[in-house]
């Protein structure tokens, strides 16, 4: 028989649902994971009818990292400088600069449910995302320093732009694991769930996200992050500019004829 695919994909409405399916390889990222996630993104962001993307995985671990035993990826080797082995992680890595770039571009909520133990490659292309829940059991990790290297896509600079320098050295530097509750403190999760009902849990966020303005969700995305790279001074523009837009959608001024004409009755009831 031949083995399942390492991605499964179903909707369950408007969410598309990308699950990890490498159970018995602890749900390492392979080449045929990430090819298939990158089919699934692409889907994703190209279907008016999905809303919400939830990655989850199946197994004892989310995920343990990168598959280091399925060979260089798209024939490429490290290269003996330190020139070569930078283009390396910036253009091969089976695209997960690609890939991790373009689930941050698209202007959709992106969800991840840990249910269990994240590492490495899984924490970083999760770090990519717009909404980390995890379980109570789950745990994170960066086992990279064991090996005297650095987690070089998005464990550094993704982590620091989300939990900080501070926290962003006792992971990296220290290569302390963190418990669920952990890393809700350091603003790695955004919820932690209880074991029993976090399947439901985590699909009901999803639900609820599906539920609001699309055109709202996909400019707060882009204003976040713009936020984030600029002044106070600038990112008050960026501000003004995203609801520029908004407040002339037919949705607010809809909203606001409602408003108008409400008070209008009422005023026109009193007199």
């Amino acid at each position: 028989m031949a083995d399942e695919p390492h991605l499964l994909t179903t909707t369950e409405g408007a969410v598309l649902v990308a699950t990890l399916n490498r159970p018995a390889k602890l749900n390492v990222l392979s080449r045929e994971t990430l090819a298939l996630f990158e089919a699934a993104l692409h889907r994703f962001r190209d279907s008016t009818e999905l809303k919400v993307m939830l990655i989850r995985a199946t197994g004892r671990y989310f995920c343990a990292g990168a598959d280091l035993h399925g060979g260089r990826s798209e024939g490429g080797t490290l290269g003996s400088t330190g020139s070569a082995i930078r283009e390396y992680h910036r253009l091969k890595m089976n695209g997960m600069h690609r890939i991790y770039d373009e689930m941050e571009a698209i202007e959709k909520p992106i969800v991840v449910a840990h249910h269990a133990t994240c590492m490495g490659g899984g924490l970083e292309l999760s770090l990519s995302c717009d909404f980390r829940l995890a379980a109570k059991s789950a745990s994170y990790a960066f086992p990279e320093g064991k090996m005297g290297v650095l987690p070089a896509s998005n464990g550094v600079s993704r982590l620091v732009r989300i939990v900080g320098t501070h926290w962003a050295r006792y992971v990296v530097m220290a290569g302390l694991p963190v418990s669920a509750d952990k890393a809700l403190v350091m603003g790695l999760v955004h919820e932690v769930f209880p074991d029993e009902t976090f399947e439901d849990d985590v699909m009901q966020f999803c639900r609820h996200l599906a539920q609001q303005n699309a055109e709202q969700i996909g400019t707060a995305k882009l204003a976040i992050e713009m936020a984030m790279d600029v002044g106070l001074a600038q990112a008050r523009n960026v501000e003004r500019l995203a609801n520029s837009t908004l407040m002339l959608g037919p949705d607010y001024l809809a909203l606001i004829e409602g408003y108008v004409q409400g008070i209008g009755g009422k005023a026109g009831a009193a007199d």
